[in-house]
């Protein structure tokens, strides 16, 4: 069955509730605890790691679950439903610490640590479930890659546009103070994250509701999960070549994420000295421009190459696109007073760089669907939320990298509490530069290498999907 733009659409936005817990952590948690509320890096970084590895454990529990729930509402649509109310009401707490929290340093690491694991909690609760949901829409090799890609989307759309309208309407720089350095600006972006997520997920959870399967059969008739079913499951999905494979990739590839997403802001702000408005803007546009040239060009990309190919090509411009801006400026290659050119130059880069993380997330992601069908195959079951949690654990213990990195790194380079753009010396801020590159281009050699060893292929796919397709019609014939 073909999919229509309105499916693609309502199932995309989905993506925005991964994205919003993207664009909390990536843009403002490090910024407001540390240099806001005076917590120490170190102990944020490992407070944001911990939550991580919890965040890791509960993919798989929540990925048995919903593969073996049985109700007249499906396998998916229960968890997503449950999920929505408490994960917004996560963002507010996340970002309204009391005062009394506030002026003490042990309290005020509890504090982030409580909503960190809840909100987290509640985004895998919900999106687990839903990247599973992607299968059962469609069975079809290149519109797989069409309804993870609009979820693909609304995910970068959503964790570049929510923190660019923030530094925007929540943050702009008021009297000479900037306003991401002001703690009473804050809660008010946790209230945003919070409409924003109830609206999409609500959105994602009731436009999909025709693709509801209440009956799905499992092997020997157990719908029930235990702490055997899980280290069962688990193994099953890991007996996958392919997919043991793709996991490697996905924890290099990752790790490089997590470490930009953790520094970028910190760079933008104290290396370039970018405005709140600047920052929006760089974020804003060039992701915008991004998303939409992937939008039109996969397409055509994906009739011409492989899925493993697409990725191969994204990961090595990527590597590429990370050796050209940096060293103009920490080599003094770019003229003095040159505050209109450098914008214009990070604006290309990101440019460049969204559309080919977009390329590379977009041609990675159907490759796990794809496998889904290796192995009802081999084991005559579906486990589409088991994978996706699989491959959702590694990459948030993963991510865990950039947080810790981070944090470690600030305290390092002596980027201390209180800081503003302007007072910090030289080589501190050349040393955050250093630990962006550091933390950054050796792990995307590691996945460029790990997913050329990927075997997969359209004409595999269909090959398995057709003995899939005869089974099933003997298993109703008899």
């Amino acid at each position: 069955m073909t999919t229509s733009l309105g499916t693609r659409v309502l199932y995309g936005a989905g993506g925005a509730v991964g994205a919003a817990k993207e664009a909390a952590y990536t843009m403002f948690i490090l910024l407001f605890y540390t240099q806001v509320l005076g917590l120490s890096g170190t102990v944020t970084g490992l407070i944001i790691a911990v939550s991580l590895i919890w965040d890791g454990i509960s993919d798989p529990l929540v990925g048995s679950l919903s593969d073996r729930l049985r109700s007249r509402h499906g396998r998916r649509h229960p968890f997503m439903a449950l999920s929505i109310i408490p994960l917004g009401l996560g963002f507010v707490g996340l970002f309204t610490p009391p005062q009394a929290v506030v002026d003490n340093s042990t309290w005020l690491a509890g504090w982030l640590l409580f909503w960190s694991l809840w909100v987290r909690t509640f985004v895998t609760t919900f999106a687990i479930p839903h990247l599973a949901l992607s299968a059962e829409i469609t069975s079809d090799y290149h519109e797989r890659s069409q309804v993870l890609g609009a979820r693909m989307g609304f995910m970068f759309l959503s964790a570049v546009l929510l923190p660019a309208v923030a530094l925007t309407v929540i943050f702009p720089e008021q009297d000479g103070v900037d306003g991401r350095f002001d703690p009473a600006r804050y809660p008010l972006y946790g209230m945003l994250s919070c409409a924003v997520v109830w609206i999409m997920a609500t959105l994602s959870t009731l436009g999909t509701r025709r693709h509801i399967q209440p009956e799905v059969a499992q092997p020997g008739g157990n719908s029930r999960t235990t702490l055997r079913t899980l280290f069962s499951d688990l193994r099953r999905t890991l007996g996958n070549r392919n997919f043991r494979l793709l996991i490697g990739y996905d924890i290099a590839a990752t790790s490089a994420y997590g470490v930009i997403s953790t520094l970028n802001i910190l760079v933008w702000t104290f290396f370039w000295a970018f405005s709140a408005a600047e920052i929006s803007i760089i974020l804003s546009l060039p992701t915008l421009l991004g998303v939409a040239l992937a939008m039109l060009t996969l397409g055509p990309l994906g009739r011409r190459f492989s899925k493993q190919r697409l990725v191969q090509l994204s990961l090595t411009c990527l590597i590429l696109n990370c050796l050209w801006l940096y060293p103009l400026q920490l080599f003094g290659w770019l003229p003095t007073d040159s505050g209109k050119l450098v914008f214009i130059l990070n604006f290309v880069f990101m440019l460049i760089f969204m559309y080919l993380f977009m390329v590379r997330i977009v041609s990675s992601n159907p490759i796990v669907a794809d496998l889904t069908d290796e192995h009802e195959l081999d084991h005559g079951m579906r486990q589409e939320a088991g994978f996706f949690s699989v491959i959702n654990f590694v990459s948030k213990l993963a991510t865990v990298a950039g947080p810790l990195y981070g944090g470690l790194a600030l305290d390092i380079i002596g980027l201390e509490t209180g800081m503003r753009p302007g007072d910090v010396p030289l080589a501190t801020q050349h040393g955050l530069v250093y630990a962006l590159g550091l933390g950054v281009i050796p792990p995307l050699l590691v996945a460029l290498w790990i997913i050329s060893r990927v075997s997969s292929s359209q004409a595999h796919v269909e090959a398995v999907q057709a003995q899939i397709a005869a089974r099933r019609q003997h298993s109703t014939e008899g």
